[in-house]
């Protein structure tokens, strides 16, 4: 790369960035994923642990015309801001775990941590793309991190290392990634990595191109100054791994009790036992949720959990509901999925399930499905809609009464988010003959089905061609 002396040398790094990642985690979207894209400007400061990057996120399921996200993110290893159109705000859990890794961990910088580290040692040599690479192993921040260098130039090719993370990957536990370095550019003496590609699991997640980079660039201190109090917050967030408030609670009918959240929860109390409905976010989250049945519905049996999409935040916490032995019913197409969910290693924060294993008990959705008798039947139907494949809906007979799974949510404008989803409700709610008179959703409490009718009517305004 040009040396140690080179590489010491470099003080602070300024450059553009453009990448895409895929939307892995969404609900009913499999491979070929969905893709987001990412413009950005980039500076680095090294000696003082601090960068700046200006960012521009281009959302591909956004409504027309709202489609770009503009934020700046000043950083540190223990605090983050951001600065974006609806003001300050704290940064997040993953915004402080990108910054240590784009300061320590980023090609500028790996070498140097990797010859300082007390147990830097060889690991099994590995070939990579068809090539030899010798493998250095050392640890960095608990953790093994593991540098393949290229047999034959002696770049290092890649990272590997087995981690959790804070962003929608905290479901999956212990993950294996991999980032390759690659496209190596002369940069005023020092050959840099301007390409790497984040994998995870096997998943090529995310691509990232640097280009005009400029060493040892002008600072200006002003630009990373950050507001105390937000910053301070930064750090407090816990992230994914929340926990249960059944302080938003609205009764939706006797016996149907709804929690309102970030992330929605039904209990359904029925004749022989209670249905939860939905299993998200985590499994502390879960945890909360099957204890607040106990607590309110002492000796009476949990039936199963009801989770009804496959976007990974809706079931993170499905691990929990198998550690309690509870039956899950899940969309058939989902299956495969929730398998992997339940095997995925949890070592280096064992959950309950990991530290208990137990067999799942599935219940698979494939068609219309009846659970109990009396008030508060509930009756499962798959979607199967283009958008909302990996889907179903719960309907209550007695009261009209539909929840939507993850389709029903809007915008500040009061107007439907993604109008496409709640159209492939409304086709499936006259597909099997249902009389709805109240709708919610998994980010929505209860709305009148008539107002939904109502903006779907205007979503679906015919546009007059050109005289």
């Amino acid at each position: 790369m040009g040396g140690r002396q080179r590489l010491e040398a470099i003080h602070s790094l300024r450059y553009d960035h453009y990448g895409h990642a895929v939307a892995a985690e969404q609900s009913y979207r499999q491979q070929p994923f969905l893709t987001s894209y990412e413009r950005d400007k980039v500076t680095i400061d090294f000696d003082r642990q601090r960068w700046i990057s200006d960012e521009e996120f281009i959302w591909p399921e956004a409504d027309p015309h709202a489609e770009t996200i503009k934020s700046m993110l000043v950083a540190t290893p223990q605090a983050a801001v951001r600065r974006g159109q609806q003001g300050i705000s704290p940064g997040s859990l993953t915004d402080l775990d990108i910054t240590r890794d784009t300061l320590e961990l980023g090609p500028e910088r790996l070498l140097l941590h990797a010859a300082a580290a007390g147990d830097l040692h060889y690991a099994a040599s590995q070939w990579l793309r068809a090539t030899p690479h010798s493998v250095v192993e050392f640890n960095w921040q608990g953790r093994p991190v593991r540098v393949l260098l290229n047999a034959h130039n002696h770049l290092p090719d890649a990272l590997e290392r087995t981690t959790t993370f804070n962003d929608y990957w905290f479901a999956w536990g212990d993950v294996d990634q991999r980032i390759y370095f690659d496209d190596w550019h002369l940069a005023q003496g020092v050959l840099l990595s301007t390409n790497r590609i984040d994998q995870r699991n096997g998943i090529w997640l995310a691509s990232s191109q640097l280009l005009n980079p400029e060493l040892n660039v002008d600072l200006d201190d002003k630009a990373f100054s950050m507001d105390p109090a937000m910053a301070a917050k930064s750090s407090q967030s816990r992230g994914w791994n929340r926990v249960f408030s059944d302080r938003q609670h609205v009764q939706l009918a006797p016996g149907i009790e709804l929690y309102q959240g970030a992330w929605n929860t039904t209990l359904i109390k029925q004749d022989d036992g209670v249905l939860v409905l939905e299993a998200p976010i985590s499994p502390s989250y879960v945890k909360g949720i099957l204890a607040k049945v106990h607590s309110q519905y002492p000796g009476v049996p949990i039936k199963g959990v009801l989770s009804t999409s496959d976007s990974w935040p809706h079931i993170a916490g499905v691990r929990q509901a198998v550690a309690e032995g509870v039956t899950v019913y899940a969309l058939d197409l989902n299956r495969p999925l929730l398998d992997r969910l339940v095997n995925a290693p949890h070592r280096l924060q064992p959950d309950d399930l990991a530290m208990h294993p137990k067999p799942p008990h599935w219940v698979s959705v494939s068609d219309r499905l009846v659970l109990g008798d009396g008030a508060n039947q509930a009756v499962l139907y798959p979607l199967r809609g283009a958008s909302t494949e990996r889907q179903y809906m719960v309907y209550f007979p007695r009261y009209k009464l539909l929840y939507a799974s993850d389709t029903l949510a809007m915008t500040a404008n009061n107007t439907l988010y993604d109008p496409e989803l709640m159209y492939e409700v409304a086709r499936a709610v006259a597909r099997e003959h249902l009389q709805v008179d109240t709708v919610y959703a998994m980010h929505e409490g209860p709305t009148p089905w008539k107002k939904v009718q109502q903006w779907l009517a205007q979503a679906m305004q015919t546009v007059e061609p050109a005289s």
